[in-house]
């Protein structure tokens, strides 16, 4: 290979890399049908918060923290207190640092200026040419999007099997749009462009002169430009890497980007090559934190330091005395900081009842037939790939079940015919009166809200008894549910039943991939009362009594009800214990209602259950707003204390975890998914215009997977700012997520060692890790790179010194 052969393959590797750094720096978003929370943090895990406040101020023009007054008004209000801003100080992992507590103090009562991103050539084209062509590029753009990833909304769908690159092309070389506002010659330059997205992204680097060292941040712009286009391109890329392959779409995407700005730098060089060559010397130098960033990071280590001092005193405060024996009910939700509301309520109903806490999905990794349904829902967290099949309505009776799934598809088929351009309107003219009567009941919230109600679902038959029993086995110990069972168990899921909610599944089990919980807590009934399985456990150390019955149930967190499927398994003999178990949950929900009502607007003064049916309601619940905290440790160490519903609450007893392995499961998957979601309620509210969905009053759904605010534009992922603002204040107070566990020290120390991408979300703080001792209080906290140091807190020497080894 000759010299220049050696310097161009050089500079094309470069080129992919930057490229391919730039995507990972996206986070992915989930369609709308199965939405889960993402970190849009995410591609910035590696970093610390202040420099990636002076990243995306570069790419995005946003903050990553609150506006000074927000932090200004606790510390005057003494809910930041100096000794929390002097630890947030000594403990600051970025410089430059201010230089005492009273330079700081003044620091926080500067104004800091509004961030603004670097100018991208369509920005300076928009100023010399009073054209908006940002505004231009997302409208074409999210046109075209909108076609291409179409999944069932348009009545006319986009040709597929071409790569993104390629089906851009073949629509822009007749968009004659841009031309006619003033980018003379864009649909041939479209069509003269590279065949293939590299060598289309390297001619554009190649003319508008970009160097190696600004391609990173200048090609995150590209791409955040784009919103969430981009993210649910990322997307495709991280369900494509789970499953071991590999998706294009997100670096096609920037080709397209890139194609536009040498198209404008073409239109416009005369007026902006000065500019441009500063805009580019910004992108060549490194992303350095400024003493403004280091600050907010400061102000929000500090804040966080105050949420983790009310946190120690609640959890070292004494609790109720768990009353000993059997219990007369067992009762295991959700991890989910709404179900600890409902835990706590039901719980103060009779101090014999005995729940407990654990990731939605119950440890079943299910790809999911609903009844008459040929769609596969993948009912496990997005981290996950599905480790077994199951299905609802596969059965001894199978001509009734072709029969369901004939009136399904005939259905959907009638609802097409509705919306069809050449019946629409006939249809309303023929069929409105009909259906005068059901719009009117559901626009006054008369019909009620169901659960889920399919036949009970079956795991895969081809599932052999040692595997069923190795299952049970492996999630009862994640339980920590091993022994003293009660005779009956409730396995709770939860979900959320709403009308006229394009973010419905948001509210459904993120565990459950923005599914219903109710399946994977079927599924899991069934499968420990299974008679071979319970003989199985025998072996494996665990003795279900035989007059033990799980129940799946669901809770539906609009409402606070739980529906028990207890026709998955008839047992008269556990009558009474039925009955006595619906009387218990209908008055904890009555408990938790009156708790949640005084959060919501307006909720104090009308139902609960109808709010959720209201067409008008952009409230129906609050979701995990709030959410502050992770806590893994046994239920007694919390039971009685009140933690708002801002906690995730997992069961967990280190003594019978002998070689950690359900801590270290508890640290790579359950805590992830936690932070997560705090991070997404974080990003939605510090960078709502940025990493939130925008007004639900202007929402339009496109494509089938996500919305758009008006008629067409850039897509918004995140969540709405209805569902962290009431309109007059903020209902979600933005912290990184404190994660407390009852465990050895150094175990907790090795799995981090184990695991780089966990570590680093702790070494730089996007999660707080604290020790709890086994009175429940916190007594060590994690200080990045392996180390501890003890807190203030008095503790018992002796204890401390028995959980650190």
């Amino acid at each position: 290979m000759t010299t220049s052969e050696t310097l161009i393959l050089r500079a094309a590797l470069e080129l992919d890399a930057a490229a391919d750094r730039a995507a990972r720096a996206i986070p992915p978003v989930w369609p709308l049908a199965s939405s889960v929370a993402v970190n849009p943090f995410l591609g910035q895990a590696d970093e610390n918060l202040a420099t990636v406040g002076a990243r995306l101020a570069r790419v995005a023009g946003v903050a990553v923290t609150m506006p000074r007054n927000w932090y200004q008004e606790r510390i005057a209000s003494g809910v930041i207190t100096d000794g929390d801003l002097s630890e947030a100080l000594a403990g600051a992992l970025e410089a430059p640092r201010p230089a005492s507590l009273a330079a700081l103090k003044s620091a926080a009562h500067v104004l800091k200026p509004t961030a603004r991103a670097l100018p991208t050539i369509a920005d300076l084209a928009a100023e010399v040419s009073g054209i908006d062509w940002p505004g231009l590029i997302a409208e074409r753009f999210g046109a075209w999007a909108a076609g291409y990833f179409d999944e069932g909304q348009a009545l006319w769908a986009a040709p597929r099997g071409r790569g993104a690159y390629a089906a851009w092309r073949a629509v822009a070389t007749h968009d004659l749009t841009p031309e006619i506002v003033g980018l003379g010659g864009f649909a041939t330059r479209v069509s003269d462009a590279p065949e293939s997205a590299p060598d289309a992204v390297a001619g554009a680097v190649s003319r508008i002169a970009l160097p190696a060292e600004a391609l990173e941040t200048y090609f995150h712009q590209m791409l955040m430009t784009l919103g969430g286009w981009a993210q649910y391109a990322r997307y495709r890329l991280w369900q494509a890497e789970l499953g071991r392959g590999a998706d294009a779409t997100i670096t096609d995407f920037l080709a397209i980007r890139l194609i536009w700005e040498a198209a404008l730098l073409d239109r416009y060089e005369d007026k902006i090559a000065a500019r441009w060559k500063a805009v580019i010397a910004s992108h060549s130098t490194p992303v350095t934190p400024t003493a403004d960033h280091v600050v907010d990071a400061i102000l929000q280590e500090a804040s966080e330091r105050a949420a983790q001092r009310a946190l120690a005193d609640t959890l070292a405060a004494p609790g109720s005395v768990a009353t000993g024996g059997r219990p007369l009910l067992q009762a295991a939700f959700c991890i989910d900081v709404r179900s600890e509301v409902f835990r706590r309520a039901l719980e103060s109903v009779n101090p014999n009842i005995q729940t407990l806490g654990f990731a939605g999905f119950f440890g079943l990794t299910a790809s999911h037939r609903r009844f008459a349904s040929d769609v596969q829902e993948l009912r496990l967290p997005v981290l996950l790939n599905p480790g077994l099949t199951s299905c609802s309505g596969r059965s001894e009776n199978a001509a009734a079940d072709q029969s369901a799934r004939f009136k399904a598809r005939a259905k959907r088929a009638w609802g097409r015919f509705k919306l069809a351009a050449v019946s629409s309107f006939a249809f309303v003219e023929a069929t409105g009166p009909i259906y005068v009567g059901k719009l009117v009941g559901d626009a006054l919230g008369l019909h009620s809200n169901r659960a889920p109600n399919d036949p009970a679902p079956r795991l895969d038959p081809a599932l052999d008894r040692d595997s069923r029993t190795k299952a049970a086995a492996t999630v009862l110990r994640a339980m920590s549910l091993t022994t003293n069972f009660a005779r009956l168990v409730l396995l709770a899921g939860h979900g959320a039943n709403v009308v006229n909610n394009p973010h419905a599944s948001g509210l459904h089990c993120g565990a459950c991939g923005g599914y219903p919980g109710d399946v994977n807590a079927r599924l899991l009934a069934a499968l420990l009362n299974d008679a071979e399985v319970r003989r199985g456990l025998v072996l494996e150390g665990i003795k279900i009594p035989d007059d033990a019955l799980f129940v799946g149930a669901l809770h539906d967190t609009t409402t606070d009800a739980v529906t028990l499927y207890a026709e998955d398994l008839p047992s008269i003999s556990h009558g009474p214990d039925l009955s006595a178990a619906r009387a218990w949950l209908a008055a904890a929900g009555d408990v938790a209602r009156g708790e949640r009502a005084l959060r919501l607007p307006r909720g104090a003064g009308e139902s609960l259950a109808r709010r959720s049916r209201d067409w008008a309601e952009v409230r129906p619940e609050w979701g995990l707003a709030g959410c502050k905290a992770f806590i893994a440790a046994p239920r007694r160490r919390t039971t009685g204390k009140s933690l708002e519903g801002r906690a995730f609450l997992h069961d967990y007893d280190w003594k019978a975890d002998n070689d950690s392995g359900v801590l270290e499961l508890i640290l790579t998957a359950p805590v992830v998914v936690a932070s997560w979601i705090s991070l997404q309620y974080y990003g939605s509210t510090v960078a709502p215009e940025v990493f939130g969905a925008g007004n639900k009053l202007l929402h339009n759904v496109t494509g089938g997977i996500g919305v758009v605010e008006g008629n067409g534009g850039v897509m918004r992922a995140g969540l709405p700012w209805q569902s962290v603002h009431d309109g007059e204040r903020y209902v979600h107070e933005p912290l990184r997520l404190s994660v407390c566990i009852e465990a050895p020290r150094e175990a907790m120390t090795e799995i981090l060692r184990r695991h780089d991408g966990v570590r680093a979300l702790f070494d730089n703080r996007w999660l707080h890790l604290f020790a709890l001792d086994e009175a429940g209080r916190m007594v060590w906290r994690y200080a990045g790179d392996l180390q501890w140091t003890a807190m203030s807190v008095a503790a018992d020497p002796g204890m401390s010194l028995k959980m650190a080894v």
